[in-house]
């Protein structure tokens, strides 16, 4: 669950942030209904509707009725001489106007007051067909509304924030014929998936290059929001092409609309289309980024309403509904989902001046640090009822990895002024390998995954990404360690090259086991195969920027062939 994160490609950082609590400005405490009262709302307005009912349907045998709602309901002057009676304010006529007037009034009345009563009841019903958590998302709804409403007096527009000066986006062509014509290959190989995808799949999430059409995935949901337009807008730009990155521009200004009801992951929709929009903004400068990433973030923010404040895994964009996987240990969230906000939560912050953001994710580390981790791991599973660990089953890669990505990197974000995601990380880590990190018979260092206790000897193509991570946060590492995590990083880079070069591809598999004579091959069936992964490739690519070291690149090309 690695990510496009923000760190650009040159390897220079984005502006360093300082978000203390200090860095914004007072807010007004935000209006809090409970839940009881918004009922008793509701229930009053219906018992209020009866007693009108009741207590105004004149008797016609007697005197006449107020005009309710109709043209003439208040009369201030009243000339009570033609036999009219003032009663506070209010003229009931008298017997000398027309019969059939006054009877055409009352009709108009009653079914006016019929209608409303109608109207209450199937709104009833309707409340009453809807499961517990969407009454209460409809309620948080309405509360949001109201505080919206407040902020919208005194709103602002966005304030404007320095721009890094990107150096090195266009920094001339390589030396090396040979390096420059693989670098055009692959730039080339960027055009053909974005052309085909332009043809075929355009505006849809992806692109079904078989039956060339498009294809929206649920982790999306099944809404057509361009998710690989927004998350390819770096890389187009990184690559120079700039006629194919104002394409993706246009159509995110013109169609990218967020009021779907579509139930959507937060941490993919995150890492993607946040992420992929903050950068595009970095990179750019274009303000249509900025805006859309703060419109999205709005939309997530209900999936944070839990008890605990650790979000739920996906959201209804529409009605704010939120819910986990129904897969996930009982019920629970997921810590490489819930951990990988971070980043992109804290420049949202940056870039509004509105705190809430910095706010729901410090709160999640702030809860994480007052838990207790059993052998000092960090469980993949967190519920966000109860804030109790679900299953004890550790992993660095699927279903743990990004969490302590994101670590390292807040860090290294703040121009490493964040010393409390650094001991964060650098715990972690140790913990990591002294219980998960083993070296086999055949000599390879490789990570494991720590299930309620036992350690078992399988190792994902998404934990590769750790070699990268290791070398990256070997600059800072305690008790001078840098060189022992350089070269921790080089042998998983060796490790997972080896889950490579082992199959007749030469592309790795999903997972590959140690076990007895079997290394760094997949054993079982549904292991075979390979989905575009990127972590190999990104620790190759950390592995070449901190050693220079030549097979880096050429295993890279092993791959791209």
């Amino acid at each position: 669950m690695t990510t496009p994160a923000l760190l650009p490609l040159s390897g220079r950082r984005l502006p360093p942030l300082n978000l203390g609590a200090s860095a914004f400005p007072h807010h007004r405490a935000t209006l809090r209904l409970s839940e009881k009262f918004i009922l008793l709302l509701i229930l009053s307005a219906f018992i209020t509707l009866c007693f009108g009912a009741f207590f105004f349907l004149p008797d016609s045998s007697k005197h006449k009725r107020f005009d309710l709602g109709l043209e003439d309901v208040l009369i201030p002057h009243v000339d009570t001489s033609k036999g009219g009676k003032n009663l506070g304010g209010f003229l009931i006529h008298g017997q000398g106007h027309d019969e059939h007037r006054h009877r055409e009034e009352e009709e108009r009345l009653r079914n006016k007051i019929r209608a409303d009563h109608e109207k209450a009841l199937e709104e009833a019903k309707e409340k009453l067909k809807k499961s517990r958590d969407e009454i209460q998302a409809e309620i948080q709804t309405e509360k949001n509304k109201v505080v919206q409403e407040l902020k919208k007096k005194d709103s602002k527009p966005l304030p404007p924030v320095p721009l890094p000066n990107l150096i090195g986006i266009n920094s001339g062509e390589p030396a090396d014929l040979d390096i420059r014509e693989k670098r055009n290959k692959i730039k080339e190989m960027m055009k053909h998936a974005w052309d085909n995808y332009r043809q075929y799949g355009w505006g849809h999430n992806e692109l079904k290059p078989i039956a060339r059409k498009g294809h929206s995935t649920n982790i999306f949901g099944n809404s057509q929001m361009g998710a690989t337009i927004v998350d390819a807008l770096d890389t187009l730009y990184i690559m120079g092409l700039h006629d194919e990155f104002r394409e993706g521009q246009e159509w995110i200004d013109k169609n990218l609309d967020f009021s779907v009801n579509s139930e959507v992951s937060v941490f993919e929709v995150n890492i993607r289309f946040i992420g992929g929009l903050l950068a595009a903004y970095y990179l750019s400068g274009q303000e249509v980024f900025k805006i859309k990433a703060v419109q999205l973030a709005g939309k997530l923010l209900p999936a944070f309403n839990t008890p605990t404040g650790i979000p739920w895994a996906m959201v209804n964009l529409k009605s704010g509904v939120g819910r986990n996987w129904g897969w996930a240990s009982a019920g629970s969230s997921i810590l490489a989902e819930f951990g990988t906000l971070h980043m992109e939560f804290v420049h949202l912050s940056y870039l509004t001046g509105d705190p809430v953001y910095y706010n729901k994710v410090m709160h999640i580390r702030k809860l994480l640090q007052k838990m207790d981790r059993p052998n000092g791991l960090y469980p993949n599973y967190l519920n966000p009822r109860t804030g109790r660990w679900g299953q004890h089953h550790t992993s660095v890669g699927g279903l743990g990895d990004s969490f302590y990505e994101y670590l390292l990197k807040a860090w290294l974000m703040s121009d490493k002024t964040d010393t409390e995601a650094r001991k964060m990380y650098d715990d972690a880590i140790e913990a990591i390998e002294k219980h998960l990190i083993r070296k086999s018979n055949g000599g390879l260092t490789f990570i494991g995954e720590w299930k309620n206790g036992h350690l078992e000897r399988k190792m994902g193509h998404l934990t590769c990404f750790a070699g990268g991570m290791f070398a990256l946060g070997a600059d800072g590492s305690r008790d001078d360690k840098a060189g022992h995590y350089l070269q921790l990083g080089a042998e998983i880079a060796h490790t997972c090259h080896e889950s490579y070069d082992r199959t007749t591809l030469k592309l790795g598999p999903e997972a590959f086991k140690f076990d007895g004579g079997v290394e760094a091959v997949a054993v079982r069936q549904n292991e075979k195969y390979y989905i575009l992964r990127p972590e190999v490739i990104e620790t190759y690519w950390y592995m070449w920027r901190f050693t220079h070291d030549p097979k880096y690149r050429q295993w890279g090309w092993e791959a791209t062939q």
